[in-house]
């Protein structure tokens, strides 16, 4: 009788010990399905949009890349990816919903509108137009008027010889001696050796790239010669649908941009670092320099980055009705918003 009782004794505490295994093994599975449950909700919770470049990663669109690495974007529900705007181009895309955001610039935005097409710039990247004529030192051009009986090599668009016009009628030049060609994809420094005396680039990435290969240039800013061409290059849009239909997508997007460049603002380093490893092909030194360069310009004398003035919108696109590059004025006030920026808090 002892020696059954033992037995069941012993089996008792094999039941015991069986079951609490058991449900050991429950509970981790039920904990684990409950996590992977809740990664899986957070994960459909986000919502995916796309955004597409102009070009080439550069340190114009910094500010994506930190928002994306730093989890900003995720703190706003959304799952973003950043994509190249291939042939179609980041206007159409943008216009079309093929790409839910993108980077753009005033002038093509401008002639969009004139045209109908539903485009909208929701943020300056950068406060003030950092663009010019560059040409190499020994070239001594350091004027519009130094313009004359060179050759300048651009990319074919009406808007370059408009410019030329503006820039060299101040100085009583002619602009019909300039030789303008087409340089194509060439890069600026392979064209100034071959064929070219000077070329329109953006100081912070070209120019600053001159500096680094100690090459010598000069420029002649646009913003020297004419107010009226101080316009936002380049700027982030949308399209009238997604501001109509999903307003606060287009709130969490900036939201988590304008800290991504604020951060590129206050801590330029670290937001070169964070595009040199989402983008290993750069080069390292030139992002690092122009990263630098450019932490002051982004929001440069703005209440806050990414504000956009009517006046700025207004007088560009008075400049290219007037010099016959657009067939009718812009309504200024459909073709920006500084509606979805963050709010700022008061002093």
């Amino acid at each position: 009788m002892r020696k059954v009782f033992k037995r069941r004794k012993t089996l008792k505490k094999l039941l015991l010990l069986s079951l609490g295994i058991t449900l050991l093994i429950l509970t981790a599975c039920g904990t684990e399905e409950k996590e992977q449950s809740q990664q899986n909700n957070d994960s459909t919770e986000k919502k995916k949009i796309s955004v597409v470049l102009d070009w080439t990663p550069n340190t114009n669109h910094t500010g994506l890349y930190v928002a994306k690495e730093k989890g900003y974007f995720e703190e706003q529900g959304l799952d973003v990816d950043i994509i190249m705007p291939g042939e179609a181009g980041a206007d159409q895309l943008i216009a079309s919903g093929k790409a839910d955001f993108g980077v753009s610039y005033q002038e093509g935005i401008t002639e969009a509108r004139v045209q109908d097409i539903p485009i909208v710039s929701i943020a300056a990247v950068i406060q003030h137009n950092t663009s010019g004529f560059a040409s190499p030192k020994n070239k001594q051009i350091t004027t519009p008027k130094d313009f004359e009986d060179k050759t300048y090599g651009g990319w074919g668009a009406p808007v370059e010889k408009a410019v030329l016009t503006s820039l060299m009628q101040q100085e009583n030049a002619n602009v019909e001696s300039v030789d303008i060609i087409n340089m194509g994809d060439t890069d600026f420094f392979t064209a100034v050796k071959r064929d070219i005396d000077f070329a329109w680039i953006y100081y912070g990435w070209t120019g600053v790239e001159a500096e680094l290969r100690d090459e010598e240039i000069n420029m002649v800013y646009l913003t020297d010669y004419s107010s009226n061409l101080d316009y936002y290059t380049p700027v982030l849009a949308t399209n009238e649908k997604m501001i109509k239909d999903d307003p606060e997508t287009v709130k969490q997007f900036l939201a988590a941009v304008s800290k991504g460049y604020n951060l590129a603002i206050e801590q330029p380093e670290e937001a070169a670092d964070i595009l040199i490893n989402a983008v290993p092909d750069l080069d390292a030194e030139l992002v690092k320099a122009s990263q630098a360069w450019l932490a002051s310009k982004y929001q440069d004398d703005a209440d806050q980055w990414g504000e956009q003035k009517q006046e700025v919108w207004e007088n560009y696109a008075n400049w290219m009705y007037e010099n016959e590059l657009l067939d009718k004025p812009l309504d200024s006030e459909k073709a920006f918003t500084n509606e979805f920026l963050p709010e700022t808090k008061e002093e």
